[in-house]
Formats: C-alpha cells, structure tokens, sequence
C-alpha cells in the first residue's frame, strides 16, 4: 500500500473495494458507496471531532525538548480536559518516522513540562517510560483555549505538508474528543447522506473518542488500540435497535464504531444509549453481535485495525483484499485511519 501524501478529501477519484458475502471484489468510486445499501439499512458514524493533540516543548527539570501526543482519556468521560494519558517523544516532529524518534528525557511522577502556554506535571508512568498520566494546570476553560492555540493535528511522515486543524476534521466532526481522525467518516458528504434519506436508508451518529493509531515503538503499540470512551445518543440507540428488530443491516463507517457498539451490545445484544467505554481488541475470534458491515481506510497487516477486520472476513479474503491493492498500486488515504 502507497500512503497518500497530502490531505485531500473526498477526492472524485478516490475508489472503494466492495466485498460482498460471497468473497467477489469489485471497485467502485467512492461517491457511490450508497449503491451497496438497501432499504431498511442503518448507516452509523463517529462524529468526533479531532483535538490538536500534538503539543511541543520542553522537559522543565533538564531542558530537553519534547513531543507529547495526548493518547487517551483516563476516564468515562471526555469533557474534562486537565488531565490526559500520553506518549512523550524525544526532540524532532512529524517529519521523522516515529519509529525513528529519540526518546525524551528520563521521565518520573512529579516532573513537570512546558508546553508552549501549557504547563502540565507527570501524574503516573503507564508501564512504559514514554507511557504517562499527565495533569494540565488551569481551569477546563484556559486549558482548551491553549490546546487551541498552541496544539497541533498529530501527523506521520508519509505527509509531508503540515496539516491544519480542518483536514482532520470529518464533514460531520462535532465535539474535539478524538486524539486522531475517525477517517472513514471522510467518506461521507451531503450527497451522500440525501441519497440514503431518499432510498430510505437511515443514518445516525455515535462520539467515539478515537485514539493513536502508531508510537514507533513495538512494545507501546501492542498496547493499542486504548481504552477509548464513547457516548450513544438516545436516538441512535433506538434506531439500532429497530433495525436489528426488523432485519436491516447495521453498517459502521470505521472501526471506532465497531468497537462502540460491540462494547455497547456485549451484553444481549441490545444497544443502550449513554456512555461506555471500548475495551480490548476485536479480531479474528470476535463474534459479532451489533454490527453487519464496515467501510473503513485501509490498514496495514499487524495492525490493531487491520486486525478488526478480521471480525469480518477470513485471512484469505483479507489478504486477497490486500494483494488487489498492491497490485493495483493503490494510494491510500492514511491519516492514520481507524
């Protein structure tokens, strides 16, 4: 797979692969994913928007620079912002491999860091020495303010332009809970969404709080993907559970919303609203219980994502859908995708 290498959305060129039950891979443009739906479907998608969670500075007790990407929130919640999970980086940016970053300082509980106007202390190293619980300084209010101002999009050296806030951010981005973009939502469009009304194909939302998708560092990425929070509307609850009840299919755009309502219907298989948290990795072994299909980016082998589709289909089916795109020298849209 070739990464694209600058940050276009919704592109007209831009193509899916549709498999279907049997295992057939057909391309289609993308525009016009709608076609593979029926009436009586329920489309859902992640509407959170990304943070710009990428903050430099500097490791106060001995000057060094630093990189800390927020990674996750400590709790159910994500509407309080003094206090986050975090990798640390060593002196450089996006434009190297992650893989190929230093590492920071020595870290300990208690150290504090500058991070432009932010100042922040290490609450809790995480099993790792990059790994951390770090505390901001400020009221929730100040603190967002600075997020704002001083906080990057994290970004991977595939793109060598720096990306703004806005090429994160899916048409249907709405409160900043998401530590990377949910970027199968780059899919949709207004189009998009007036033909499923007019096909009577139902769409509702959920907020997943989508997290890091690579560290450059093999023993962290094990951990991933996180715990990640989520929170499902009355509505969308009820609509899934209509669905389901009338045998509509439920499709999730990406794999947050897997992991969201599979977490929500672990139990019976009934989908409450409220909020939950996303546990543990889906994969081969996953039996479904809420979700019927998925469009999602693509994903390289080894990955937790590429892992969840697993869920989906078998290894030889999934790597087929890997050799066509190779084959085909597919660019593919990599924000990283979830």
């Amino acid at each position: 797979m070739i990464p694209a290498r600058r940050a276009i959305q919704r592109s007209p060129e831009a193509r899916l692969l549709a498999v279907d039950t049997a295992g057939q891979i057909n391309q289609i443009l993308r525009a016009d994913f709608v076609t593979l739906l029926r009436s009586g479907d329920l489309v859902i998608a992640n509407d959170a928007a990304t943070l710009p969670a990428s903050l430099r500075g500097s490791h106060v007790a001995t000057g060094g620079a630093i990189e800390v990407r927020l990674a996750g929130w400590p709790s159910a919640t994500f509407d309080d912002p003094r206090c986050f999970d975090a990798i640390v980086f060593g002196a450089g940016d996006y434009r190297q491999r992650t893989e190929d970053r230093p590492s920071p300082p020595v870290l300990q509980p208690g150290d504090r860091l500058a991070l432009g106007p932010l100042s922040a202390r290490i609450e809790a190293l995480l099993g790792h020495p990059r790994f951390v619980t770090l505390s901001f300084d400020g009221t929730p209010d100040a603190i967002w303010a600075d997020l704002a101002s001083h906080g990057k999009p994290i970004q991977y050296a595939h793109v060598p332009v720096p990306l703004k806030l806005w090429d994160v951010w899916t048409p249907i981005a709405g409160a900043p809970v998401a530590f990377e973009p949910p970027s199968a939502g780059f899919a949709l469009d207004w189009r998009s969404l007036a033909l499923m009304r007019a096909r009577g194909i139902r769409f509702a939302t959920l907020t997943h709080a989508a997290g890091i998708s690579s560290t450059g560092d093999p023993e962290l990425d094990n951990l991933l993907p996180l715990d990640e929070p989520f929170s499902i509307p009355a509505m969308t609850a009820a609509a899934i559970n209509a669905a389901r009840a009338h045998r509509g299919r439920v499709i999730a755009i990406g794999t947050t919303v897997v992991r969201a309502l599979e977490a929500a219907g672990a139990h019976g298989g009934k989908v409450r609203c409220g909020n939950g948290v996303a546990t543990g990795r889906i994969g081969a072994g996953t039996k479904l219980r809420i979700v019927d299909a998925i469009l999602t980016g693509t994903h390289e082998p080894g990955t937790s994502h590429h892992a969840l589709l697993r869920a989906f289909l078998d290894e030889t089916r999934l790597s087929r859908i890997d050799a066509e795109l190779a084959a085909n020298h597919t660019r593919v849209r990599r924000f990283p995708a979830h």
